[in-house]
């Protein structure tokens, strides 16, 4: 699959478009995004990533078509599932909801930009050495076990690099709207959304780590790879707005998100052995898996999934278990009630105060 630089040119410009009046809309006017707006936005981004698809067939053919919906949807359902870390990190940090869609977009904005550095040094990396694929594929295979047996873990540990912002860094107690600097009694100090940016963007970072090999299981293409991800991304913050309760319905998520990712980095382990001229171990032929089969496991999971979650949330709720009652936060419709059983697989800080909702007032400079 040959794209010109012209091309890639376009495509760029168009993304950063969109980001550019996404990023713009938000700042221009912060607000907690109600159901009806992010329909809308999520349906418009949902129809442009289907048409790219289809052009991408029909323009290049089927093959490099299907590789693009099998990585969008992937990396879509990855998405989906770092929105429950967002909204452990929303919630601890005590973000007021006005301002949860600002900082999803300066999210999203630095997922763009590691996941371009991380495209750009894979795809360099494995055409230069076609034994990275043992290490992805084992890497991503061990990424579903612990993703299967982490489900359920609560337990919240802030990174290395957050305790040596908190350590470094003196922030005030309260918020100054979507700022990172204020003025507090003639000095200019940061705000708690400091911390934020820094907890969401080295929480970008492990989920790079992470979806970036899953991806280059389906294709090795770096032009289907980036915009797969750029699609996935864009219209993550409304989203975020969209899901609202049924973020606590998809209980199965994360065990079909660990059986995708297990079965793309067996195929890459497959690859790998084909690659190194390995046709048979023992008696037993090493298979090849084409991209028809990867979406159609990939698809099916995600609907069964999706299926056995809102079976078992409605039988928990006939059956009157789960009622016990949950501390008010500011997460949109109590997501935060179930993302805590997703968190477990990633290290996110813990509160550095408790900030309030407020502007922050001119207090005098502590002693």
């Amino acid at each position: 699959m040959h794209i010109s630089l012209t091309v890639w040119i376009v495509t760029i410009a168009v993304l950063a478009a969109a980001v550019a009046l996404d990023l713009w809309h938000g700042m221009r006017n912060p607000h907690a995004i109600k159901t009806r707006e992010a329909a809308v936005w999520v349906t418009a981004i949902v129809a442009a990533s289907i048409l790219f698809g289809v052009g991408v067939s029909y323009v290049t053919g089927h093959r490099y078509g299907s590789e693009f919906f099998a990585g969008w949807i992937t990396e879509y359902s990855l998405s989906v599932d770092n929105l429950f870390v967002f909204v452990i990190i929303l919630t601890k940090l005590r973000v007021p909801r006005a301002y949860q869609s600002q900082v999803l977009l300066w999210g999203v904005l630095m997922a763009l930009v590691l996941r371009g550095f991380f495209i750009g040094i894979g795809s360099a990396v494995i055409n230069q050495f076609s034994w990275i694929f043992y290490i992805f594929g084992a890497f991503l295979v061990w990424t579903a076990i612990k993703l299967a047996t982490g489900h359920g873990d609560e337990e919240f540990k802030e990174n290395r690099l957050l305790r040596r912002v908190r350590t470094a860094v003196k922030t005030t107690d309260d918020y100054d709207g979507a700022r990172l600097v204020t003025h507090v009694a003639g000095h200019r100090r940061f705000t708690p959304m400091l911390i934020v940016m820094v907890a969401i963007g080295s929480t970008d970072l492990l989920f790079a780590l992470d979806s970036i090999p899953a991806i280059f299981g389906l294709t090795k293409e770096p032009y289907i790879v980036f915009t797969a991800n750029a699609f996935a991304l864009l219209g993550l913050r409304q989203l975020y707005f969209l899901l609202g309760a049924l973020m606590d319905r998809l209980v199965h998520l994360s065990y079909g998100l660990s059986v995708i990712l297990g079965f793309i980095g067996v195929k890459m382990l497959f690859e790998a052995l084909h690659g190194s001229g390995v046709e048979h171990v023992g008696p037993v032929t090493v298979p090849t898996i084409g991209i028809a089969v990867s979406l159609g496991v990939i698809i099916g999971v995600l609907a069964i999934t999706t299926v056995t979650s809102l079976w078992s949330t409605r039988r928990a709720q006939a059956d009157g278990e789960g009622q016990a009652g949950a501390p008010e936060s500011d997460a949109p419709n109590g997501q935060a009630s179930a993302a805590g059983e997703r968190a477990g697989r990633k290290a996110v800080a813990e509160p550095v105060a408790e900030p309030v909702a407020q502007p922050v007032a001119k207090e005098e400079p502590r002693r």
